[in-house]
């Protein structure tokens, strides 16, 4: 009788592994150019803006896939780990919130060369701040004087996130 009930978990073991086994090539071959291209995480590293002539825009430079983005228009930009208010004079907040994404690498040195606090002087875009690298979720919010319609899109090779902020409310 104890024979028995081995045997058959050796064999399914057997075919487990054989299982396994079939598919290992085709996801050795992804894992490895995954990981040359880019780290598991996506890592943000830096963010930028400019005026065009019918809206501002914001661009955030990231390493690796492009992660799920959340854009939400918020009272005010609170910083994720403390809480604390962030100081940019505005009426109108978004708050842009990138995950899984990191601004640190796996050592925790920081990855991200864009401002961490700053005013701008846009004619929509008038303030941006790093204000979250916390627990897998990068967050940026951005400040405005009058309510902010935006478009959100993704641009690919490098990869980036934007955001163009209408000048005027009415195209959007």
């Amino acid at each position: 009788m104890h024979h028995h009930p081995s045997r058959a978990a050796i064999a399914a073991g057997v075919l487990l592994t054989a299982a396994v086994g079939a598919t290992i090539p085709a996801s050795a071959a992804t894992q490895s150019e995954v990981s040359q291209k880019a780290p598991a995480t996506a890592r943000v590293v830096d963010a930028r803006w400019a005026g065009h002539s019918t809206f501002d825009r914001l661009v955030i430079d990231i390493h690796g896939t492009i992660p799920p983005v959340t854009v939400k228009p918020v009272k005010e930009l609170r910083y994720d780990a403390s809480g604390k208010k962030v100081p940019l004079p505005a009426k109108y907040f978004l708050e842009i919130k990138l995950s899984p994404a990191a601004a640190h690498n796996d050592a925790g040195k920081s990855v991200y060369r864009g401002p961490r606090l700053i005013e701008i002087q846009l004619p929509k875009l008038k303030g941006l701040a790093l204000t979250g690298d916390f627990e897998g979720v990068v967050t940026f919010g951005t400040a405005f004087q009058t309510k902010p319609a935006y478009k959100a899109f993704k641009l690919h090779s490098p990869e980036r996130f934007v955001l163009d902020f209408a000048h005027s409310n009415r195209c959007t």
